[in-house]
């Protein structure tokens, strides 16, 4: 029960990674306040959770985490029921539009961005401010493979994961004299409803390579939700304090650390976005 006495405010949690990391909270014996798009998708994901742990510890309201005034009152309507906030989990994402930059739709391009990046850093915004006077918190936030490598044809999300990754560490810089640890993750290759949209665009639109592995990837079955799940349970609960301004891969990283690992780490630049140059790829022309 690693999780017991804190409560969660989580996004993007109506079905998905959103839904196992709120079961697995649960389990670990947080309170979690739900957030989704739509009520419709989001009631029977509250219905459910209620059923197997209680009413008192789940709560949902739907919210477009793209709206500054749906955010305001998710969070003020969360304190009022749970009358204190520990945990942050910022899941909520969309590919955007697919293709050329020069083809797609300019206006679901913006809208991606603001979903992705501007929604998830004002969510940010407004924990900080809860968290700050108790001086103590958790945020976590999903980034994935977007943010480590090009992904032609899917932009919007290529950039808006990128962007996450460097304000994650900018911000842990900014409340760490708070206690307050900032972190995003990398969940792996999941199985959702996101990954059928990659392959019903087409290897036309988002790139034969890439839709050869997301085929590939729903007949293997992708990375478990629950992986990504234990992550976030683990950067929000005690055992990873301290552990800040890193972008971890639930899949390959050797987490939980040990105490030795986590200093390490906070020295380091390790599981970092960095710039490379010359001399990092053994080459003797560059000299920064």
């Amino acid at each position: 029960m690693s999780l017991a006495g804190r409560t969660a405010l989580i996004t993007g949690a109506s079905q998905g990674l959103g839904a196992a990391i709120a079961e697995h909270f649960l389990a670990e014996g947080a309170n979690v306040a739900l957030c989704g798009r739509t009520a419709a998708d989001l009631a029977p994901q509250q219905a459910r959770l209620a059923a197997a742990y209680g009413v008192d510890r789940v709560w949902a309201k739907p919210a477009d985490i793209a709206s500054k005034t749906d955010i305001d009152a998710l969070f003020d309507e969360a304190q009022s029921r749970f009358s204190r906030l520990d945990i942050l989990v910022n899941n909520a994402g969309v590919y955007g539009p697919m293709g050329s930059i020069d083809d797609v739709d300019w206006d679901e391009w913006v809208q991606a961005i603001a979903i992705n990046l501007t929604g998830t850093v004002y969510c940010a915004r407004k924990a900080v401010t809860i968290f700050k006077p108790q001086r103590y918190g958790k945020i976590v936030i999903l980034s994935g493979g977007g943010a480590t490598s090009p992904l032609p044809g899917i932009s919007a999300y290529a950039a808006s994961k990128a962007g996450i990754v460097r304000f994650t560490e900018t911000l842990a810089l900014e409340v760490r004299e708070w206690n307050i640890d900032v972190n995003a993750i990398a969940p792996g290759a999941l199985m959702t409803r996101l990954t059928d949209q990659l392959i019903a665009a087409g290897p036309e639109r988002v790139g034969a390579a890439f839709h050869a592995r997301m085929v590939r990837l729903k007949q293997e079955g992708g990375t478990p939700l629950a992986l990504g799940a234990a992550m976030c349970g683990y950067l929000a609960s005690a055992e990873s304090d301290g552990l800040t301004g890193r972008l971890l891969a639930a899949q390959w990283d050797p987490w939980p650390f040990s105490d030795e690992h986590r200093r390490e780490i906070a020295d380091s630049d390790i599981y970092t976005l960095r710039r490379i140059v010359p001399k990092d790829r053994g080459k003797p022309w560059g000299d920064r």
